[in-house]
């Protein structure tokens, strides 16, 4: 990933600024329509399960139900790469937004159980099956299609671009449930209102599927078709038998980038209210705050990414993670007055999650590039995202130092994956042709 050309990398053109906008735009629109389910969990825990089960089980199976949407991700990510990588990266990065949309849509209008007894919680959970599939599709092609698209020397600028718009879905979920929450009363919200950011999803589909008709197939994969280079085999089989190498050091660095997004997106706010004690409209100032910030780090570390090189950025920000995650608990536990500070500084030191996807790139060539990235992708961060936020909140009674703890042994990950792998794996660059919008 470092650059060897003393020659200054061609600026970024119009036409290249078109495509990486529109690529964060829409995943960012994706990710709300995936996400705005959890804001929402206790809300469809009494509209679609009996009303005489007791009410932390329903509570449970709500979650159970978003759960499974991280479940569906490997086997949805596996299909689509497959077809990504023999069809095309742009008819499958249009089709995922609409298999994210779809869904959300038929959420906004679907009969509660009250309506249809317990077809209702079936039907829910067969939508977020094809939700968790389609985001299994969705974030591996937007990282193949930004780079592959992106001008040599600004490949690392494009991922981080990226990855602050997929995180940016992250605040727009937060920013409508909050607005619902003060226009609507919860005797509102739960007749009718609940239903208005699963419909503003739908139509956010639309707009996404809009947007991308306007995008371009990649450079690389026109090359490859030219070539006939893109139909050889089964391109899964092709990772599984000649890239085994490769499959590690990307399992491991998507469990770091999980984990910064889990502790500092999912957990930290949750116990902000429970454990030290911050009203709910406290906490979702400071944490929109936090999610600003983190968009930021990830910009900056896409442009060290171009400057010192990718597993680079992703060792120093693998020791950065812990430091900022610590400051932060640091102040919530002594409950001091610079807890936005804190806040803001830790979301740049979490720039691992716009560095790790400039490494996933360059670890399989272009042919089997989104399988290769999905298959490994998907599964570390299924499990992971499904094992960690339990393990979390378990132990946050034993110490509430657990954050921190748990980020300085992923920080240690990071940093010793890219150390030895960093070493060891050959230095080509994530597309072999030169990238052109």
């Amino acid at each position: 990933m470092t650059a060897h050309s003393t020659a200054r990398p061609a600026p970024f053109s119009r036409s290249d600024y078109k495509t990486l906008g529109l690529a964060a735009l829409g995943g960012a629109l994706e990710i709300y329509d995936f996400i705005i389910f959890v804001f929402f969990a206790l809300t469809l825990s009494q509209l679609f399960f009996p009303p005489e089960m007791p009410e932390w089980l329903r509570l449970l199976q709500s979650f159970g139900i978003f759960v499974t949407g991280y479940l569906a991700r490997p086997l949805g990510g596996i299909l689509m790469a497959h077809f990504a990588d023999r069809l095309g990266r742009k008819k499958v990065f249009s089709l995922s937004i609409l298999m994210m949309a779809l869904p959300c849509l038929l959420i906004g209008i679907m009969p509660t159980y009250a309506q249809i007894g317990y077809f209702a919680p079936l039907l829910l959970l067969a939508l977020r099956i094809l939700q968790g599939a389609a985001v299994g599709g969705e974030v591996p092609s937007a990282w193949v299609f930004v780079a592959e698209h992106a001008p040599a020397g600004h490949r690392g600028y494009a991922l981080g671009f990226l990855q602050a718009g997929l995180t940016f879905g992250y605040l727009i979920g937060a920013l409508t449930a909050t607005f619902l929450a003060q226009v609507f009363t919860p005797a509102e919200v739960l007749d009718y209102a609940w239903r208005y950011p699963f419909l503003l999803g739908g139509v956010f589909g639309v707009i996404g599927v809009w947007l991308r008709r306007w995008l371009s197939e990649t450079p690389v994969f026109m090359a490859m078709e030219a070539q006939r280079e893109a139909r050889v085999e089964l391109p899964l089989r092709t990772v599984l038998r000649d890239h085994r190498l490769a499959m590690l050091p990307a399992m491991l660095l998507t469990c770091v980038l999980t984990s910064a997004v889990v502790v500092f997106v999912v957990i930290t706010p949750t116990m902000m209210q429970k454990t030290f004690g911050m009203t709910a409209g406290h906490t979702f100032a400071l944490s929109a705050l936090g999610i600003v910030f983190l968009n930021i780090g990830c910009v900056i570390a896409g442009r060290l990414v171009d400057r010192i090189g990718a597993w680079r950025t992703v060792m120093l920000y693998s020791l950065l993670l812990p430091l900022g995650i610590g400051l932060l608990y640091t102040c919530l536990i002594s409950g001091g007055d610079w807890i936005g500070l804190a806040y803001a500084i830790a979301g740049l030191c979490c720039g691992v999650v716009g560095a790790v996807p400039s490494v996933m790139v360059s670890l399989f060539p272009a042919r089997i590039r989104v399988s290769g990235i999905s298959f490994t992708y998907n599964i570390a961060y299924a499990a992971w995202a499904s094992f960690t936020p339990l393990l979390l909140i378990g132990l946050m009674p034993w110490s509430p130092w657990i954050c921190v703890m748990f980020c300085a042994v992923m920080g240690a990950v990071g940093v010793v994956s890219a150390a030895y792998f960093g070493s060891r794996m050959p230095r080509a660059e994530p597309c072999p042709v030169a990238g052109t919008a």
